[in-house]
């Protein structure tokens, strides 16, 4: 495991504690940058299904795996209403149920195990207050073995320091948006987290067909020629720069919810990335 953006997480806040209650930080994570619902909530062309928040879907059908994202509402039968906050909680962050099993991809482990243990919490607080859908999800199907664990069990992982824009964006867009995750290219199965951080060229197929994820490093390749208000664009409404539509599955449904302040340490990291070249398809 390559600590790429341990130090954002690893910094004690230097600012005051927040006022927003658990539950408030939770929500606003879960219906923003985080946006757990577009994988787990069945999506519409006119977004999130009614009365089905984060009940399950198929999330992916490729060769080699097929992926259901299951019902993480508090139904005790279907979803995750026996679960403990322990439980919950490694179960984001680690990737193991409590029966000791192994979650598989597309769960982006990887960057998930830096989300401070504030967030992880808040994020385990909404999930209790999500209405109980009985919605039974198939498990998913793996034509290969999944690994005893994805990495050593997560310690204590501190807030951000969220008076360096930078390191705030950092954390952002790593620990809670996984952004990374999709937008680096995958080597042997996984994104290259260390060589090609944010390159892009991860192809994603889908309802929409086949999306390839674009290079959001300001290389010529990606950002260099966007603006500040380009790169919002992009992120919360899926519009580039000449007006065209970008395609799921970035979850602009949620990301339209993103703070100004979020927003701009996101675009802040986003410039300060070290600049990759697109991979050669």
């Amino acid at each position: 495991m390559k600590p790429f953006f341990a130090a954002c997480v690893l910094v004690v806040c230097t600012h005051s504690a927040q006022a927003e209650t658990l539950l408030e930080r939770g929500r606003y994570l879960m219906e923003s940058v985080v946006a757990c619902g577009n994988c787990h909530t069945p999506q519409t062309p006119q977004g999130p299904k009614p009365g089905m928040e984060l009940a399950g879907q198929p999330v992916m059908d490729e060769p080699g795996f097929k992926a259901f994202a299951p019902n993480i509402t508090p139904d005790k039968e279907t979803g995750i209403g026996t679960w403990s906050d322990e439980q919950i909680i490694v179960a984001i962050r680690e990737g193991k149920r409590p029966d000791g099993s192994i979650i598989g991809p597309p769960m982006p482990f990887e960057v998930y195990r830096y989300m401070s243990d504030r967030d992880a919490a808040a994020i385990t607080a909404y999930l209790r207050t999500v209405p109980p859908v009985k919605n039974k999800i198939p498990a998913s199907v793996y034509g290969f073995p999944l690994p005893p664990a994805w990495g050593p069990p997560v310690k204590k992982v501190a807030e951000p320091d969220t008076s360096d824009p930078i390191k705030h964006g950092e954390y952002l867009v790593n620990a809670l948006g996984h952004c990374t995750a999709c937008h680096s290219p995958l080597v042997k199965g996984a994104p290259d987290l260390e060589h090609q951080l944010g390159a892009g060229g991860q192809k994603i197929p889908g309802p929409w067909g086949m999306a390839v994820s674009a290079n959001i490093t300001p290389h010529k390749d990606g950002l260099a020629g966007y603006s500040d208000e380009d790169i919002a664009n992009a992120i919360a409404k899926g519009v580039r720069p000449d007006g065209a539509r970008m395609s799921p599955p970035m979850a602009y449904w949620y990301y339209k919810n993103i703070s100004a302040s979020d927003m701009k340490a996101i675009i802040a990291y986003l410039r300060a990335m070290p600049p990759k070249p697109s991979p050669k398809s």
